[in-house]
C-alpha cells in the first residue's frame, strides 16, 4: 500500500515536472511554431472575450473547430470514395482512445485542490481577523493600490497585457541579456 502512494506520488510529480518543463519550452520559443501558435490563440481569446461575451466566443470557437473536422471528413469521405478505398473514419483512432479520467486520478487532483484551498482560507481568515497587524496591513496597501489599477484597467485587459509579457519577457531577455 506504502509502495502504490510513493509511485503515484512520484509519477505524479514528475508529470507535474514534465508540463512545467513543456510550459517553459513554449515562454522560452524553443519551438517557434508552437510558441507562436499557443501566444496567438490565448491572444486571440482574450482579445475576443474583451469584446464579445465568453458564450459568443466559446461558440465560435466551437463552430470553428467543427468547420474544420467536418470539412476534413467529407474531404476523406470523397478521396475515399474517388479512390474506391476502405481507410475508414478519418477520426477512428481519436474515436476509440480512453478519455475518462480515473476516480484515483480525480481524488488525486481533488486532495491537491483541498490543500490549496485550506492554506487559502486559513491566510484569508488570518489577514482579514488580524492575525497579525504588519501583515494585514500590506494586504491593505496592496488591495489600496489594486483601486487605481482597477479603475485604469479591467481584468480582461490586465490578462491581455500579462499574456503579452509572458511570451515576450524571455524572448527579450534571451535575446538582450549582457553575456
Amino acid at each position: 500500500m506504502a509502495d502504490a502512494s510513493v509511485s503515484s506520488s512520484s509519477s505524479s510529480s514528475s508529470s507535474l515536472r514534465d508540463s512545467t518543463l513543456s510550459v517553459l519550452q513554449l515562454v522560452h520559443w524553443r519551438e517557434p511554431k508552437k510558441s507562436a501558435a499557443v501566444f496567438g490563440l490565448s491572444l486571440l481569446v482574450l482579445v475576443s472575450v474583451a469584446t464579445l461575451s465568453v458564450i459568443s466566443v466559446v461558440s465560435y470557437l466551437l463552430l470553428a473547430c467543427l468547420c474544420v473536422t467536418i470539412t476534413f471528413r467529407v474531404y476523406k469521405s470523397v478521396i475515399q470514395a474517388i479512390q474506391k478505398s476502405e481507410e475508414g473514419h478519418p477520426f477512428k483512432s481519436m474515436l476509440e482512445r480512453d478519455i475518462s479520467v480515473s476516480g484515483e486520478s480525480f481524488r488525486r487532483l481533488v486532495d491537491r485542490a483541498l490543500v490549496h484551498l485550506n492554506w487559502f482560507t486559513s491566510q484569508t481568515r488570518r489577514l482579514i481577523l488580524v492575525e497579525d497587524l504588519v501583515d494585514s496591513l500590506k494586504l491593505a496597501g496592496v488591495m489600496w493600490v489594486m483601486t487605481y489599477i482597477g479603475a485604469v484597467f479591467n481584468g480582461i485587459t490586465i490578462l491581455i497585457l500579462a499574456d503579452i509579457i509572458f511570451f515576450t519577457a524571455p524572448w527579450i531577455y534571451q535575446k538582450y541579456k549582457l553575456h
